[in-house]
């Protein structure tokens, strides 16, 4: 017997969160009885329904896609917009691993592995995001100092990040900075660009741990080998609970 909400995720039709947020809203029954309380336990022999529709246990499968700007990062959309399952394999059923912004692009994890995408997600596992970006201005010596050693602002704490200068255009007061991340909030590198006093041109996520889309075209979509799966989830288990 296992918690609803882990089965639902092992379903692969959505995260453990989204599942237990489902489970609140009396979404869910278990064997045609309404499931409202966190922490039920059931297995795959009982009938589960999520809106309606039954789960079962799907195999385990992980990509990372190439995320082109212009689609959102949803698995639909009410607004008829172009999602990012539009590039998965049509008779894959993932869902994705966190978000990038309608205008973002790059390594976008997708899975039907809830345990996975709660691991990749969990701000305690402080797992490395790289990240292109393209800016207008250029930063201070006194910025790079303050991104180095983490900073607050407007109530909001930011933890320290790495910065590499790769370029910068004078004339046009533009520079491209990588900068790396270990958390994992909404919005983060614009708004610690922003707080800095900066306007985020172009933001492309150039690597999710070690994982990158070096060659791949954007919407091109590639399934991870089970070494690649391992090998990250391993890199969350040193981490403090």
């Amino acid at each position: 017997m296992e918690r609803l909400q882990k089965l639902i995720a092992q379903s692969g039709i959505c995260s453990r969160r989204k599942a237990e947020e489902l489970i609140l809203a009396g979404k869910v029954k278990v064997n045609g009885k309404v499931v409202s309380t966190l922490g039920t336990k059931a297995d795959f022999s009982d009938s589960i329904t999520v809106n309606g529709k039954t789960i079962s246990r799907d195999e385990k499968v992980y990509y990372v896609l190439n995320k082109p700007k212009g689609c959102v990062t949803t698995v639909k959309d009410d607004k008829d917009r172009q999602t990012v399952m539009d590039y998965v394999p049509a008779n894959v059923r993932v869902f994705p691993v966190g978000r990038l912004d309608y205008d973002t692009s790059g390594v976008l994890l997708l899975t039907n592995d809830g345990a996975f995408a709660n691991k990749m997600m969990h701000p305690r596992y402080h797992l490395p995001k790289t990240y292109e970006v393209n800016l207008q201005g250029m930063l201070t010596e006194e910025d790079v100092k303050k991104l180095r050693r983490g900073f607050t602002y407007d109530g909001e704490k930011f933890a320290p990040a790495k910065v590499f200068i790769k370029n910068k255009d004078v004339p046009r007061d533009r520079m491209q900075l990588d900068l790396t991340i270990y958390e994992g909030k909404n919005h983060q590198v614009k708004k610690m660009m922003e707080a800095l006093g900066y306007e985020v041109r172009k933001l492309h996520r150039s690597r999710f741990g070690f994982v990158n889309v070096m060659g791949m075209k954007p919407g091109e979509c590639r399934r991870l080998k089970p070494f690649d799966v391992r090998k990250l989830v391993a890199m969350t288990e040193n981490e403090p609970e």
